[in-house]
């Protein structure tokens, strides 16, 4: 017996096995890549039928270009495929599929059944079936318009040990349910049509136009999506973002209702997560998640899709730029948001109503002399700064309108928010604006809108440091040590002084002056891990934002405490131009709205 190990050439159908166990997991990734096939193809229409959630059938059926005769077989052999040719080609993937594995991986697994036709006009189609590895596939004519079919039966009928792996028929068909909703969520031009056990569950027309989109959108996710979501389309640096972004108020308890598409293709990727989790700080509640739906168009060589068995996971050529664009775009979205926005798609949600106007004049609060500031603020690095933010609003605008003051006979100039009428229980502010009725919760609201200022007054004065009286030496990797060398003057303007000390040993020279005290080493490793990661950080200014969270937190009025009509509007008014003014820096709502229609239903008026 020999001492070697013997290397030998793997089996063809052992290889197959091998293959497809990476691309087909269950049923809902047979119907992903047999989507992906359809669409490449150019179909206008597929329609798909699946029974017992997939693992007894799946049958996909398009429009698109066909198969012609000679080629049905090769179809169905590994690594065969009409989409790339060669290694530029791989540089410049614009199709979803590209590695010419997956019907053989399937058919390998299954019974498969293949019929095309590639011809315009005649309905002259040939079929080719394949049962396993064990079969020749057996070539036949059949009739059939053009496009393709394929036909998928019994999965795993070969492999009984992987059919263990399967779940119920309903968890089967959540997740291949799923799948489709991905699919039907990126190309909006293909109508889209699903039956499970002979019954229809989506059938989804073409959607070409903003308006069709958005009737598809509302489709898949529901309704209450598309009514709590702002729509954007934002460009730069050949890079462009568009599609539907959640409110921090359609928040949801799991990550389940969150798509990215790049060129097309929905991933997974740390430096797109990173940048919507950036994005989203502080206007959610406790460990809430977005929703959205978001399309990041770009050109095809500056992505890799090629670095995922099931093409899930992408890799970017330049994923600082790429990560500074989102947060960026989708920040800004969020800080633009106002009342008067949030109010009018609520509005145009439930009935048809003039459009509001926001053009009142920002009103400050005037709470110097009332509310205090304290003293601890003023002593802080650059607290006197933080201090005046804090305390210094009055004599900025005239008196703010009163209740006297109001025109009923021009509805338009009634402010979003509308005009206090009382205080409940010394928390709560109730207006009345042209809809119905506003509910405002006092401390969060004023708590947002010191929040904001404060953040304001510190960028001016920019992120001042403060060196340490003895600097620290950290162990790091060398790839750490590495980083700090290279983005040194970008650590520095986020108020850090680190120096490479040695091959892996850096030192910590100076941090902000507002985060002095803080755990130094423990800030330091944070950030160097988001640099690993995203190529850029946000502990710096997350670390400052909490505690300027804090300090707002403190300053902002208290419960009970009694406020007069002029305050109150002060407040409205202050709310209304304030950025992010729907959540307190906590993540709560800081108001709510009740149109009247909705309080006539409570009391079933006009009914």
């Amino acid at each position: 017996m020999s001492q070697f190990e013997l290397i030998q050439e793997l089996p063809p159908q052992l290889a197959n096995q091998i293959a497809a166990g990476e691309v087909v997991e269950r049923p809902a990734s047979v119907l992903k890549e047999l989507l992906e096939n359809s669409i490449d193809a150019g179909a206008s229409r597929v329609d798909v039928e699946v029974d017992a959630g997939g693992t007894k059938r799946i049958r996909v059926r398009d429009n698109g270009r066909g198969i012609v005769r000679e080629q049905l077989g090769l179809a169905l052999a590994r690594h065969a495929t009409s989409k790339i040719a060669s290694l530029e080609d791989l540089d410049r993937i614009a199709t979803l599929g590209f590695r010419g594995e997956a019907l053989a991986s399937i058919s390998s697994v299954s019974r498969l059944t293949l019929t095309s036709n590639a011809q315009h006009e005649a309905i002259d189609g040939w079929r080719v079936e394949v049962e396993g590895l064990a079969s020749t596939p057996h070539l036949e004519p059949r009739a059939h318009p053009r496009g393709t079919s394929v036909e998928v039966r019994d999965l795993f009928f070969n492999t009984p040990a992987r059919r263990r792996f399967l779940r119920t028929e309903r968890t089967e068909f959540v997740r291949l349910d799923e799948v489709f909703r991905r699919i039907a969520l990126s190309h909006f031009g293909v109508a889209l049509h699903l039956r499970h056990n002979q019954r229809v569950q989506h059938q989804l027309p073409a959607a070409e136009r903003p308006a069709e989109r958005d009737q598809r959108v509302a489709q898949v996710l529901g309704s209450t999506f598309l009514e709590q979501a702002v729509p954007l389309d934002e460009t730069a640096g050949g890079l462009r973002l568009w599609g539907w972004m959640g409110l921090p108020t359609a928040s949801r308890s799991q990550a389940d209702m969150q798509y990215f598409y790049v060129n097309g293709r929905m991933v997974r990727d740390k430096v797109v997560s990173h940048a919507v989790r950036q994005a989203y700080r502080d206007v959610l509640f406790g460990d809430r998640h977005p929703a959205y739906v978001l399309y990041l168009e770009l050109d095809p060589q500056s992505v890799d899709v090629n670095v995922h068995p099931t093409k899930a996971e992408v890799r970017f050529r330049d994923s600082r730029a790429v990560h500074d664009f989102l947060f960026t775009r989708l920040h800004q979205v969020i800080a633009n948001e106002r009342p008067a926005h949030r109010l009018e798609r609520a509005v145009e949600a439930a009935e048809p109503a003039q459009p509001l106007t926001g053009n009142q004049p920002a009103l400050a609060l005037p709470v110097a002399g009332t509310l205090g500031v304290p003293a601890r603020f003023d002593a802080a690095p650059g607290g006197g700064r933080i201090a005046e933010a804090l305390a210094t609003y009055a004599n900025q605008y005239d008196s703010p309108p009163g209740p006297g003051d109001r025109d009923e006979g021009t509805p338009e100039q009634v402010p979003p928010l509308g005009f206090a009428i009382a205080q409940v229980h010394g928390v709560y502010v109730l207006a009345e604006n042209r809809q119905g009725l506003v509910v405002v919760d006092m401390h969060a609201a004023h708590e947002r809108i010191l929040y904001e200022r404060l953040k304001t007054s510190s960028d001016a004065d920019g992120l001042r440091w403060q060196p340490l009286l003895v600097p620290q030496v950290l162990a790091v990797s060398q790839q750490e040590a590495a980083l700090v060398e290279a983005q040194g003057e970008d650590l520095e303007r986020l108020g850090v002084q680190l120096d490479r000390s040695g091959p892996e040993s850096i030192t910590i020279r100076a941090l902000p002056a507002l985060l002095q005290g803080s755990d130094a080493e423990r800030l330091v490793r944070d950030l160097l891990a988001d640099l690993r990661t995203a190529g850029s950080s946000d502990r710096v200014i997350a670390a400052r934002d909490q505690l300027l969270a804090t300090m707002a937190c403190h300053g902002a009025v208290r419960a009970n405490r009694q406020l007069t009509l002029d305050e109150m509007n002060a407040l409205l008014r202050q709310i209304e131009v304030t950025e992010r003014s729907g959540q307190c820096n906590h993540g709560r709502p800081t108001w709510v709205a009740f149109p009247l229609a909705q309080m006539d239903r409570w009391f079933l008026r006009g009914q």
